[in-house]
């Protein structure tokens, strides 16, 4: 059996890089792996194709630990008054829409990160060149509509097999409802957090949450790393930092729209929670994602456009990071004059060295799929999918922040009608939930005490 995202030698390779990327010496260790026969390619695992020897796995796990305790020339900030001070420019509250409107677009949200989501199911994994030969060949080029096999040419499949978990449940034909996903599952978990803990729930409350509800099997990355350390221990607050290569991967972006949902224009609060949550798992880049994406959704819920969303959630993010940089860069190419291949071109070039699930890449990603859009799902959604990084993430996030700003009644059905109002999920309790009771469940978490002065600096 080999387990992925958890054998020492896989993550070895990716530990490397990461170190490098914090500006960390790494090569001495670095050439002792080498010297020993492990594999540097992270895209291929530390190990040679055959399973690693016993020696070479305990080496592995001996260089993560040494790679843990080199000290990175910035130490990261630990707190979220440390956090706090790194952001500039976050606006006073600004007042929500009226009851009946806030309710439709918090449906618009759910609904379209359902949508947005079943979207790019089917081609996760599947590199921009092969999801272009698919629509091609299927005649659906440009992307305009869910995914469909019919019509597709064997060998084309071949080529480019579609995801083997999303097939048979993500492609137009068989769609009956929103299938189980993570970028869905953990929305779901938060929301019984809240629901349960409040709105003063801790990173501890997060990671009972995970060990009671979330199945491990359907943990990756960064996530599966803290739980694995949860299990072996290890608090909650250091869970993230212990032979974890994926910190700065996109795990916590994915897990953090229901706290802008449940702070709509406050985006300092949102961001907060956002942090509170992805601190389990995440450190630098990836805990910046997971504070944009709740930005993103608490400015989408009270904006007139799509562009006031980017300029409000970029106050949510380090300006002098590495994300706050790709950001702004993702967003000018969705203002500018490129055309959609060009501008993705342009993104390939500037992130494509980064793994396909990092928080950086799918961020530019999202932001130009966001800025080209014009507000439009139809149009942003599929920017987000054919560019071949982590294609059902960044059309989930895209989704929702294009459903908030929207609403519900002005999502196309097309895309709204086979979610068929049901979310299937892993979490007990919580499978078959319906989409338009989210919405009302997320609404009753909306403070109690209405607007304070403070809430109405902006109509």
């Amino acid at each position: 059996m080999r387990l992925t995202w958890a054998q020492p030698e896989d993550l070895l390779p990716h530990e490397i890089v990461q170190a490098r990327a914090e500006g960390k010496d790494v090569d001495a260790i670095t050439e002792r792996w080498r010297a020993a026969g492990g594999d540097l390619d992270p895209v291929r695992g530390g190990a040679t194709p055959d399973a690693a020897s016993d020696e070479l796995r305990a080496l592995a796990r001996a260089l993560l630990v040494e790679l843990d305790d080199v000290a990175a020339p910035v130490p990261d900030p630990t707190t979220w008054r440390d956090v706090r001070a790194l952001l500039d420019g976050i606006p006073a509250p600004i007042a929500p829409p009226g009851d009946a409107a806030l309710l439709d677009r918090l449906h618009g949200a759910w609904a379209g990160r359902s949508a947005g989501c079943l979207w790019g199911k089917p081609v996760e994994k599947i590199p921009r060149e092969g999801i272009e030969e698919i629509l091609r060949a299927t005649g659906r080029w440009p992307l305009t509509d869910y995914f469909t096999a019919q019509g597709l040419p064997a060998d084309v499949a071949a080529r480019w097999p579609w995801n083997r978990r999303s097939s048979v449940n993500s492609l137009v034909e068989n769609i009956d409802g929103m299938p189980e996903d993570d970028d869905l599952n953990y929305p779901l978990l938060n929301l019984r957090v809240l629901e349960t803990a409040g709105r003063g729930f801790t990173t501890d409350d997060i990671a009972q949450a995970w060990l009671a509800d979330l199945p491990a099997g359907r943990t990756f990355t960064a996530e599966r790393i803290a739980y694995r350390n949860l299990l072996d221990g290890y608090r909650p607050d250091e869970a993230a930092r212990v032979r974890n290569p994926f910190r700065e991967w996109i795990g916590a972006l994915i897990r953090t729209d229901v706290y802008g949902w449940i702070n709509p224009g406050d985006i300092a609060e949102a961001a907060r929670m956002a942090w509170t949550d992805a601190r389990l798992s995440h450190a630098r880049n990836g805990l910046w994602g997971a504070m944009w994406a709740a930005a993103l959704t608490s400015a989408s819920l009270v904006a007139a456009s799509v562009d006031e969303v980017l300029d409000l959630a970029a106050t949510a993010v380090p300006a002098g990071s590495e994300l706050a940089a790709a950001i702004a860069h993702g967003a000018e190419l969705g203002r500018g004059d490129l055309d959609d291949a060009a501008a993705i071109d342009e993104l390939h070039a500037a992130y494509g060295h980064l793994h396909w699930v990092h928080t950086i890449n799918n961020a530019a990603l999202t932001a130009f799929a966001l800025a080209r859009s014009g507000g439009d799902f139809t149009r942003g959604v599929p920017l987000a999918v054919i560019a071949g990084w982590d294609t059902d993430s960044a059309g989930a996030t895209v989704g929702s922040v294009l459903g908030g700003l929207a609403g519900f009644e002005l999502l196309p059905a097309h895309f709204t009608d086979p979610l068929q109002n049901r979310i299937t999920t892993s979490l007990p309790g919580l499978d078959g939930v319906a989409i338009d009771d989210l919405a009302r469940r997320t609404a009753a978490l909306l403070p109690t005490h209405g607007l304070t002065p403070e809430r109405q600096g902006r109509s």
